[in-house]
Formats: C-alpha cells, structure tokens, sequence
C-alpha cells in the first residue's frame, strides 16, 4: 500500500467546529500581543524616567499622574456630581459642566468595589484603556496595511510627543479605544457595533464630533453612490439598513450631554456656554494666529514648521487612500483642534486621538532595510517622549 494510500484511509479525526466569539477574542490578542508589549514598554519607559526625575526632584511621582489639572475635576465630578464651579479673579466662571461623564463614572464604579481611590481609579481605566486603544490602533493599522504596519502604528502612537498624558486619569486613552474600535468596526461592515462605541465616545470627550461625522458621511457617500448605480431608494436603504441604525445611534451620547447641560442650567446652547467661559469656544483659529505673532521669531518660525508638517501628514495620508472614515475622523480632529480659542499648550495632547496620521511615518519605518533599524528608531522616540514627558509633568502648566 503506498504512502498516498495510508494518508487518504486514515481518519483525520473530527472536523474542526465553528470558532466560538472567545476562541476569535483569543486569536485577535494573540496577533496584537506584540504590539500590546511594545505599547506597553513605551509607557512603562515613561512611567520609569518620570519617577526617577520626580524622586530626583523630591516631588510626588503620582500627584502629576491622578491629583492635578483635569484630573481633580473627573474625580470631584466623580464625588460629588456635577455642582461646582470656580470663579477666578478676572471674573470668568469655569463649571465642572464643561467635562463629559464617562470617565467620573467609571471612577466611581470602580472606587466603590475596590479599594482604590478615586484617583488610583482613574489610572487603572486610563492604562487599561490604554492598552485598548493600542490594540484597536494596531487592528485598524493591521486590517489597512498588515500586522507589521500595526504594530509599528501601535508604537507610533504610544511615543507620541505628548504620550506621557497616556498615564494620567485623563480621558484621552478612553476616547481613543472607542474611536480605533468604533473605526475598525465601521472597516469591517459592523455599524451596529460602531454606532454604540461611538455614543460611550460621546459621553467621554467633545471632539466624538469628528468620530460621528466620520459614520455620518461615509455613510451619506455610501447611499449616494449605491442610488446613483440603482436609482431606486427602497432597495438601498433597505440593503443598508444596520448602516443607517449605526449612524442614527452616533450621536446619541454626545447630543444626550449637550441637552442634560441645557435643562440643567435653563438654556439651549448652555454646553458651548460652558466652553465658552474655559475659553474653549471656536473661533476659526484666531487665538492660534495670534499667538504665533506673538512668539520671538525663531520660535514662530519652528511653530509654522511644525503646522507645515502637520499638514504634510494630512497630504500623505489623502495620497495613501486611506478609507473614507478614517480619513475624516483623523482630519476633522485636526481641525478641532486648531479652530479652538483654548490653551495652545494643549493643542498636541488634543490631536493625539488622531492616530491614523501615524500610518505615513509607520509605513515609512517599515520600508528602512531591517527590523532593527526599525526597532532603533522607536527606541530613540520612545526615549525622547519619555524625556519629555517627565519634563513636562513636572513643570508648573497643565499638558
């Protein structure tokens, strides 16, 4: 008998049964797990040069992490509900209003079936989300460009400049895991799913804006395009009709916090009220023009130059055809960011959910001739955003 023989009468045993949700959940960690470790040792790169200069210093290295800034506003949100308000010497009123609630939530939950405090809360969600937003980042970057491309992407965006807010109780890792999986959903046809993290996304920040008018209009160019080849509105709209619930579902949580701040201070636009007084309002980018006027040339000039690559990175993102509804999320959080009157000091922190701008520079690292130079590039950032990070948590202004 030949060897074909024995091979074709033997068993083969079971046929393999369908894959359960938590055998995919399992596969997908295994495929993320390099980028969630090299995600990881970035952050913990930080964590680690920000204790030594801290301990250097003679400072508290957690007081910058979870007891300043916003983050003592999430956790007197999370006490005592929304009720205080501050007037400063100028007279301006800043309200506790002006901060979205899903973080001061979870803080509270959290604190109430552990023995964590507030504060220790607000970290554990900030680093578990943190490590959500790597994955969904490095699935978005996997599902456009391969996993090699995720996982640099995933590096990219744990050594961005402006990184080190990756370890605060703030809410920028939380609204960035539900942005990337929100995205990847909307990638894999799943708008059901996409337009539920989108309403936890906008109960978690303001700029979910840029998140819904992504759904929003890839869905309108959708339904245009399909009506345009069929003429006929029934079959379209029944053919997408989960599309439609997901984006009917986008808005929900951010319009249900605009109208919560509308009954409860007895006026419509109350919200944009709020943010008016924090000096957070729109204003075309007046407020960044002149205070690039105002800055000693050298450092207008280096200003400009890092706008002009700014919009460098949107050039070449366009050029990558990257999908319509990554495209207008990530460019839409530029644009937010740079129309608002706010402090210019936080402009690089409020940008840094808009990680699709990364894909460039990371298909860029992926094209040097080895894996170690590519390795030796991310660990030379990494410890530049470490460096810095430390410097800037220690300083007197808030990130």
């Amino acid at each position: 008998m030949s060897d074909h023989q024995l091979r074709t009468r033997t068993p083969a045993g079971p046929a393999p049964g369908p894959r359960t949700p938590g055998s995919r959940a399992a596969a997908a960690f295994r495929a993320a797990a390099p980028a969630l470790a090299v995600y990881a040792g970035a952050r913990a790169l930080g964590l680690l040069a920000f204790w030594a200069a801290a301990s250097a210093a003679g400072k508290d290295p957690l007081g910058p992490l979870s007891g300043r800034w916003d983050s003592v506003w999430y956790q007197r949100i999370a006490e005592n509900g929304y009720r205080y308000t501050v007037t400063l010497p100028d007279g301006s009123v800043h309200s506790d209003l002006a901060f979205f609630p899903l973080l001061p939530a979870l803080e509270r939950s959290l604190s109430e079936v552990t023995p964590l405090t507030l504060g220790g809360a607000g970290l554990l969600v900030a680093w578990t989300a943190g490590l959500l937003a790597a994955w969904g980042v490095y699935a978005v970057g996997a599902h456009l460009r391969g996993r090699r491309t995720g996982v640099v992407l995933a590096a990219l965006w744990g050594v961005y400049p402006t990184a080190f807010v990756q370890s605060m109780a703030y809410t920028e890792t939380l609204f960035t895991a539900l942005a990337a999986w929100a995205l990847y959903a909307v990638l894999r046809d799943r708008w059901i799913v996409a337009g539920v993290l989108c309403v936890l996304a906008g109960l978690t920040r303001p700029t979910a804006a840029a998140l819904i008018a992504a759904l929003a209009i890839t869905a309108a160019v959708t339904l245009v395009r399909e009506y345009r080849d069929e003429r006929r509105a029934g079959p379209v709209l029944r053919r997408n009709a989960r599309m439609i619930a997901g984006v009917a579902l986008a808005p929900l949580g951010w319009l249900a916090y605009v109208v919560f701040v509308a009954v409860r201070e007895g006026s419509p636009f109350a919200y944009f009220e709020v943010q008016a007084q924090w000096g957070n309002n729109i204003d075309g980018g007046r407020a960044l023009a002149a205070f690039i006027a105002g800055l000693p040339w050298p450092a207008a000039l280096g200003l400009c130059a890092a706008l002009g690559l700014l919009g460098w990175l949107v050039v070449l993102c366009v050029r990558q055809r990257q999908p319509l509804p990554v495209l207008v999320y990530a460019i839409t959080i530029v644009v937010i960011s740079l129309i608002g009157a706010g402090y210019f000091g936080s402009r690089p922190r409020l940008m840094m959910p808009a990680f699709p701008l990364l894909l460039p520079p990371a298909v860029a690292l992926l094209r040097l001739r080895t894996t170690g130079r590519t390795a030796a590039v991310l660990a030379v950032l990494a410890c530049a955003s470490a460096a810095y990070g430390a410097w800037t948590l220690l300083g007197s202004g808030p990130p």
